[in-house]
């Protein structure tokens, strides 16, 4: 059986991130629930911290150039911590956009070679200008 690249600990980290996905997913999908959305950004950010270390995960959160996303994200979460969870994550959303918004065009590439469904995706994303598509396709060097 081939090994992945990660290692243990950091599998575990995967499976925290995953969860923390799943309860944000459950929280939106059952009306914006509060716990749901809390327990989900809690899980996130321990996979976040396990998968690469707690000093890269605050040199991440501490750049100069996410101090806007970073503050949106927290500032989300605080939301959502004091029962205002719609408003709370739309700000946080917008915050893990200019946080993780460089990401986008690696998860669309990745999503582009799934087995079945990646012609399908690549061509959703080839229609959205600025998630990934192919830039500069028309040129012909």
């Amino acid at each position: 059986m081939p090994t992945m690249w990660l290692s243990d600990t950091q599998k575990i980290g995967v499976a925290f991130c995953s969860g923390g996905g799943f309860f944000l997913i459950g929280g939106v999908m059952l009306f914006f629930d509060r716990a749901m959305l809390a327990m989900g950004n809690i899980l996130f950010l321990i996979g976040l911290t396990i998968i690469i270390g707690p000093q890269k995960t605050l040199l991440f959160f501490a750049r100069k150039q996410k101090a806007k996303g970073t503050a949106a994200f927290f500032l989300g979460l605080l939301l959502i911590l004091i029962r205002w969870p719609l408003i709370g994550f739309c700000v946080e959303l917008y915050g893990i956009m200019v946080l993780f918004g460089d990401f986008l065009g690696t998860i669309a590439g990745f999503a582009r070679n799934a087995p079945i469904v990646g012609p399908y995706i690549g061509l959703l994303i080839d229609r959205v200008p600025g998630l990934g598509g192919r830039r500069n396709a028309e040129l012909p060097v």
